[in-house]
């Protein structure tokens, strides 16, 4: 059967979900083999193997002044070139897509974007994507060498499928005499202590029409109140109420958690591709006549800063 290769992202000992996400797509093309940065943890490798990993591809990384993507990208091309996989899978995120980018071009092959599903044909797979804004679904097929696939999170449900994987460590090629990005230094992200925007499973969103910063602080304090992630929208991060990685949308994240709460949020197409896949959304917005009431399961038509401290009032209440 052919080979799958996944770019795996993880925290040591933890996988985005997204990456478990690539994993059960992949086993519809061949076998998964994971890819991941630094030493196979034997619990990690575990974890793997329940969604269905065959074999893990450990990548020691160099030392701490190389750039990351440039070391996963030449490991990559080196197991593409001595395995001719049937395709390789990628999370359709700013790591992610740097990294298929230069995959495209050292390969010489084709990239997908924006892919939500993909299909074994006898003649290579066939990948679904979701593009003007979310508004369409295509059909396209890689004629030509080893098709780079990036998926876009929350596409698919993740599925387990045991196996007990093999681990092997693939070595990294030293960088092209080229220069090459450096990794200058490292920042920690601050904890919040809400969960993280893409895997969440209820995220409250604001937008402009929140009115000031003080405005969105209302949509950190409901979502706090829910347990919830927070997401804006461009208009809101552009503002800098809030930092640009709360973007929800099609140049933002893409999230599609049990419940989407809007607050002045108008509902631009844009937007929309970001959050149309939740189960439940719930609107709140003073226009009656504003485009996120077509897509909403509930709409609330009033003052957002009247709504809002009197639903957090109550939700505290029933936890008391």
């Amino acid at each position: 059967m052919s080979r799958v290769l996944v770019l795996v992202e993880h925290d040591g000992l933890t996988l985005r979900k997204s990456s478990l996400e690539l994993l059960t797509l992949a086993r519809r093309l061949g076998e998964p083999a994971a890819v991941v940065d630094g030493e196979a943890d034997p619990k990690l490798v575990e974890l793997l193997g329940e969604y269905g990993a065959t074999t893990v591809c450990a990548v020691p990384l160099p030392e701490t002044d190389a750039y990351p993507v440039t070391a996963m990208t030449l490991a990559l091309i080196g197991l593409a070139e001595r395995t001719t996989p049937v395709a390789i899978l990628v999370t359709s995120d700013e790591h992610g897509k740097q990294i298929a980018a230069r995959l495209a071009v050292r390969l010489d092959c084709a990239i997908v974007t924006d892919a939500v599903d993909v299909r074994a044909e006898a003649d290579g797979p066939v990948v679904t994507q979701s593009v003007c804004a979310g508004k369409w679904l295509v059909e396209s097929q890689v004629r030509r060498a080893t098709p780079v696939i990036a998926v876009r999170p929350n596409a698919v449900r993740p599925e387990s499928a045991p196996m007990l994987p093999i681990v092997e460590t693939v070595p990294v090629p030293q960088p092209d005499p080229a220069p090459v990005p450096a990794l200058l230094r490292r920042i920690a992200k601050a904890a919040t202590g809400r969960p993280d925007l893409a895997d969440a499973a209820m995220v409250v969103a604001g937008g402009r029409g929140v009115g000031s910063a003080d405005g969105f602080a209302l949509v950190e304090r409901l979502a706090d109140a829910l347990g919830a992630a927070v997401g804006a929208s461009r208009a809101a991060t552009d503002l800098k109420w809030c930092p640009h990685e709360m973007q929800v949308g099609q140049t933002g994240t893409t999230v599609s958690p049990q419940l989407y709460l809007a607050s002045g949020i108008s509902g631009a197409i844009q937007h929309r591709a970001g959050m149309q896949g939740s189960r439940t959304i719930v609107a709140i917005n003073k226009d009656p006549k504003a485009p996120i009431f077509e897509i909403s399961d509930f709409g609330v038509v009033g003052d957002l800063h009247t709504i809002l401290p009197a639903l957090i009032d109550e939700i505290e209440r029933r936890k008391a």
